[in-house]
């Protein structure tokens, strides 16, 4: 049965908020409230539905932003809501809740891009009849989240287990690591100037952005024990690194950045099984290595990605995409051709830079 009550909280109120979403199987860490505090430039609000006991049986968390020179706001529920997602009742509430927010904000659109795979005809109706339009054609990178990411499957298997799934070439460079003398250390905000500057080598090397320091140091300090840097070390220098989230149920693999010195000690695959030895040492269900293109082809440049993840023996799954509900229809299209405008423009500005 879906909750009887509803209640609109800010983050401030947000603790028994939190652990709802942390004991569910639905658990995410940006559905939690410590994400707001990494969202800096986003307002936040929970949606909370409570069952005749009181209880609450279901929540959603909403990230609210302006839009530049524009009166409206996105609202966006980040793999959202925490409830049954079968459970028709409970998530219309949640849904007609998140609305009423939305007015306070001036929303447009209400996204969601929830964790439900692709093959879930179920949900699929369900939103779909609430009035929501769900994309499930994107294969790359282009969405908020990943629609297509690596799983690994942690319930009630121990290391051996684990560790003795691997392809033969991952056990064989985690090992490597070993003999080689790479250490990996365990760090919080102390280490995010550190992983920066990795990360900054990495993001030359293979041409994307990157976050700022703070960025990272407001992850670990907002989400405090639940989130570690793991150090690859090797010589006394940090070569590697990885943040990583643990909520509830999971361990997700945030970020990764190697240096291009000392690759062949290979430790990337040590700090990947460091971080699954935390899934498993907390007693978790399922860690989470994070996004790849679905687009599975060796000629792909992302297809490295895909290969190093596909090694650690988890499942490739895809997810249903982005679900959006329109709330202000003439507002939708006017937000939507000023994005397409705005990259064409970034495209053009772009390719004139290459020229020079």
């Amino acid at each position: 049965m879906g909750g009887i009550f509803l209640e609109i909280i800010k983050r401030e109120q947000a603790v028994e908020f939190d652990a709802f979403v942390k004991s569910h199987y639905k658990a995410s860490f940006m559905q939690g409230s410590p994400w707001a505090g990494v969202k800096k430039n986003w307002q936040w609000r929970g949606v909370i539905s409570r069952g005749a006991d009181g209880k609450i049986d279901g929540t959603m968390a909403l990230l609210i932003r302006k839009v530049p020179g524009m009166p409206y706001s996105l609202m966006y529920s980040p793999r959202g809501p925490v409830c049954d997602p079968h459970d028709r009742a409970m998530v219309k509430k949640l849904v007609d809740a998140a609305v009423e927010v939305g007015r306070e904000f001036n929303a447009y659109v209400l996204t969601m891009d929830t964790d439900i795979k692709v093959d879930d005809k179920e949900f699929a109706d369900l939103v779909k009849s609430l009035g929501f339009t769900v994309d499930s054609t994107t294969q790359s990178f282009e969405t908020i989240q990943p629609r297509f990411v690596f799983r690994l499957d942690v319930e009630g298997k121990t290391e051996d287990e684990i560790f003795n799934a691997f392809a033969s070439k991952h056990r064989y460079n985690i090992r490597v690591a070993k003999k080689k003398g790479v250490e990996v250390k365990i760090c919080g905000p102390e280490a995010a100037e550190d992983f920066h500057k990795i990360m900054i080598e990495t993001g030359k090397r293979d041409d994307f952005g990157i976050r700022s320091t703070d960025y990272f140091r407001s992850i670990l300090e907002n989400f405090g024990e639940d989130a570690r840097i793991y150090l690859a070390y090797y010589e006394g220098q940090p070569i590697s690194g990885s943040l990583a989230i643990h909520y509830g149920d999971k361990v997700w693999y945030l970020y990764g950045a190697s240096s291009n010195e000392h690759r062949n000690v290979m430790p990337n695959y040590l700090v990947q099984w460091e971080m699954i030895r935390w899934a498993i040492e907390t007693n978790c269900r399922i860690y989470d290595f994070r996004g790849v293109s679905g687009y599975l082809d060796e000629s792909n440049p992302l297809y490295g990605i895909y290969r190093f993840k596909k090694g650690f023996s988890g499942e490739l799954t895809e997810f249903i995409g982005e679900m959006n509900l329109v709330i202000k229809p003439f507002a939708f299209q006017l937000v939507t051709c000023g994005e397409k405008v705005y990259k064409k423009l970034r495209t053009v500005k772009r390719r004139l830079a290459e020229k020079k």
